[in-house]
């Protein structure tokens, strides 16, 4: 499988503060092979204190030289899947847009070093495992040479 379509689950909580009233965050992906590609954004949950909304159909795809990246990610304490979103105005008001996902921890990083919106979340099992068979297929350790530290007679001749 070239890649693995994903949905975003994005929350918008209230905020009792004088700044700001609400605050959005990524918090989850599930499988989305039956999606819509162009689906928008609808409401799946709601209570006083926040909303929750299935947002997209994304394909996570994976790419030969960022297999560092994905072999870190996966074998890090919390494998993530990383969203990008923006704030977009729509006809409703306000909404965190998610704009693309990966599993990459340097396409991450390269996304906040340029100050995107992006959030980690929990990688699913059946994401893991796709991924890890990548991994598998693909990940060659680097290879590590000897380096010799404090040697007092290193660059000297014998005499």
């Amino acid at each position: 499988m070239k890649n693995f379509p994903i949905a975003v689950v994005i929350e918008k909580a209230r905020l009792e503060n004088r700044w700001a009233s609400e605050k959005w965050e990524a918090i989850g992906v599930i499988p989305a092979f039956d999606a819509a590609v162009d689906a928008p954004p609808r409401r799946i949950f709601a209570d006083e204190q926040r909303e929750h909304f299935l947002a997209g159909h994304f394909p996570l795809q994976l790419f030969r030289d960022e297999v560092d990246n994905y072999h870190l990610n996966l074998t890090s304490p919390e494998p993530r899947v990383f969203v990008m979103w923006r704030m977009e105005q729509g006809a409703d008001g306000d909404f965190a847009k998610p704009i693309e996902v990966t599993l990459s921890y340097g396409e991450a990083a390269r996304w906040l070093d340029s100050g995107e919106q992006c959030d980690g979340v929990p990688m699913p099992p059946e994401i893991a495992d796709w991924l890890g068979d990548f991994v598998n297929t693909h990940y060659k350790p680097a290879v590590r040479h000897k380096v010799k530290r404090n040697d007092p007679f290193a660059g000297k001749q014998p005499r």
